[in-house]
């Protein structure tokens, strides 16, 4: 299973990204998937998760800004960020859990300039 982000760049604050994350090797509609990001001297925290049913949830910082997605026919997962902030500056990762296995995607950096 692979899984590739694409997406991030270098916005102003209050501006959009939108994340891509291609899997191959595994359909995504019969996992769970997430967002994850890493800031520079702090732990990896999930952003966004989506059950395989379409559940969503999110962490308290990007409720109400962040939108996931997924398109089961693409295999692909989407991360629409709005009103972008400093602070979501980070390295954001893509996660598959299937059959009690996690994989991860290589990282996409977002920066978000104020």
């Amino acid at each position: 299973v692979q899984l590739q982000a694409s997406g991030g760049g270098l916005v102003q604050t209050g501006e959009s990204l939108r994340l891509s994350c291609v899997t191959s090797g595994s359909s995504i509609s019969v996992s769970a998937m997430g967002w994850y990001r890493q800031a520079p001297g702090k732990e990896r925290a999930l952003v966004a998760f989506i059950s395989s049913r379409g559940t969503t949830s999110y962490g308290n910082s990007v409720k109400g800004r962040f939108t996931i997605s997924r398109d089961n026919a693409k295999n692909t997962m989407y991360l629409q960020m709005d009103s972008l902030k400093p602070e979501d500056t980070a390295v954001y990762y893509c996660n598959l859990g299937h059959m009690g296995i996690n994989y991860w995607g290589k990282g996409t950096q977002v920066t978000v300039s104020s």
